[in-house]
């Protein structure tokens, strides 16, 4: 049984971690991204579900009793406690989540690296379940940009980068730090170089 290679991705909100997760998966990685398993999570009728409801009131809910997920973030990054309370319920369960996957890919031993897209891994205390860590980071006005262009207002993107860690102490714990302040093809070129150390330090296999 081959060893399966478990690589932490994170970094900023709007920095590219889902650009370069898809870059490795279609390179051959396994990817577990952590913000679709907190969507499964939310599963109308779930128990986190359900908690999330009992706290947030019905209000957060859309017709067909999904979590309008807008609603829910302007609650939450308006009031720490509030964030707080919503990742008491949702972290745990995701990592319950994530780790079920690894250890289901280790038992069938057929994959040779996995990615895990965390957005709070250092937040969170969960490098320790790594080999190595990858963060990705850009200059905050460019995270501004990307988030205002999706329709967030200056003060609600703020709001957004300030309730994780500052990116230059995700950057100084990282093993490989990726930079995305620019092209495209300037991030797939680091990612490049990065997937190919990683393989070449932990012993990947190449396929046949």
């Amino acid at each position: 049984m081959r060893q399966l290679i478990k690589v932490g991705l994170t970094g900023g909100i709007a920095t590219g971690k889902s650009t370069t997760l898809d870059y490795w998966q279609r390179a051959g990685a396994v990817g577990v991204d952590t913000d679709a398993l907190a969507h499964q999570a939310l599963t109308p009728r779930t128990p986190t579900w359900d908690k999330v409801v009992r706290i947030f009131g019905p209000k957060i809910l859309n017709k067909d009793e999904t979590v309008n997920r807008p609603k829910l973030g302007k609650i939450v990054f308006a009031d720490e406690k509030q964030r707080e309370s919503l990742n008491r319920i949702i972290h745990p369960v995701v990592e319950k989540m994530w780790i079920e996957r690894i250890e289901k890919l280790e038992r069938k031993g057929t994959a040779r690296i996995a990615v895990v897209a965390i957005p709070l891994l250092y937040e969170v205390a969960a490098e320790t379940k790594f080999d190595c860590v990858v963060v990705v980071g850009c200059s905050e006005p460019t995270q501004l940009a990307r988030l205002t262009q999706k329709g967030l207002s200056k003060s609600q993107a703020q709001a957004r980068i300030r309730a994780q860690w500052p990116l230059p102490t995700k950057m100084d714990r990282a093993d490989f730090v990726i930079w995305n302040d620019g092209l495209l093809e300037v991030l797939h070129q680091q990612a490049e170089t990065i997937w190919a150390n990683i393989k070449e330090t932990y012993h990947a296999p190449s396929k046949n």
